[in-house]
């Protein structure tokens, strides 16, 4: 297995479509309702689009009506958070903490008992059903 954190920029132009790149590593934002995961709820769980790694489980998704999937809790582990204060808000990025792509952001409006609302790129993620 590639050890992900060492990967070039070339290395991951090489691995990731364009779109991709732009929201893994060049930290980038789907325009809302376009992600093919926004309105996804089948049983599964949910890996990161550049390494693989288990991100979420499809427990924690919930409907936002945000524009972007939603999930209540990560993975342990699973998630760096990074504070974010580009285009004067402050925010707290989310990034795989096994290969550091962008995954999104989290925010503490979420409906549940968590609290916490893990607003997430589709394109950042990949899934897979439950029964494969």
């Amino acid at each position: 297995m590639a050890d992900h954190k060492k990967m070039t920029e070339q290395d991951w132009k090489e691995k990731l479509s364009e779109k991709e790149f732009h929201i893994l590593r060049e930290k980038g934002t789907e325009p809302p309702h376009s992600g093919k995961y926004n309105t996804h709820f089948q049983d599964g769980k949910y890996y990161c689009n550049g390494c693989g790694e288990l991100l979420f489980d499809s427990e924690s998704k919930f409907e936002s009506n945000c524009g972007w999937p939603s999930f209540d809790s990560s993975v342990d582990g699973a998630i760096e958070y990074k504070k974010d204060t580009t285009f004067g808000m402050m925010r707290t990025e989310i990034l795989c903490s096994n290969c550091g792509g962008h995954i999104g952001h989290i925010f503490d409006d979420g409906p549940t008992e968590t609290g916490k609302r893990y607003c997430v790129n589709s394109l950042s993620i990949n899934f897979e059903n439950q029964n494969s």
